[in-house]
């Protein structure tokens, strides 16, 4: 019988670069179903993820927090799979940047200024969890 505390292989996958790859005991994404936890022996699950934060508890370091602009996540078997076209970890974020980027994306009013917002939020939200 496998044991209960096994491990979770996760790898964090931006369109361009493995962001973050190694083994964890649980997974937090948001989904368009809503959050979802993922611990070891997790039923396979293929979700669409929404802009948000991304919360890895790694194996020997404290979490990796990412920020992803929607994307998707894969379980099956102990590994989880997180693929976004923008990934970006929480100490990578450059918070007064990212706040001037928002401002200017919350005065604009188009879809591609609604995406940017999100995904700027979820930006300030790593950097604020991380610190």
């Amino acid at each position: 019988m496998a044991e209960s505390t096994a491990a979770l292989q996760v790898e964090l996958v931006a369109a361009d670069r493995t962001v973050w790859s190694g083994r964890a005991s649980m997974v937090l994404a948001r989904t368009t179903e809503g959050d979802v936890g993922i611990l070891a022996h997790h039923a396979p699950v293929l979700s669409v993820l929404v802009p948000g934060v991304v919360d890895i508890h790694a194996e020997g370091e404290d979490h990796v927090v990412a920020a992803v602009d929607g994307g998707f996540l894969s379980v099956a078997g102990n590994r989880v799979s997180i693929l976004a076209e923008r990934t970006v970890l929480s100490h990578e974020v450059d918070v007064s940047s990212t706040q001037a980027d928002l401002d200017a994306a919350e005065a604009a009013d188009d879809d591609a200024a609604e995406i940017t917002r999100k995904f700027n939020e979820a930006l300030i939200r790593a950097a604020e969890w991380s610190s």
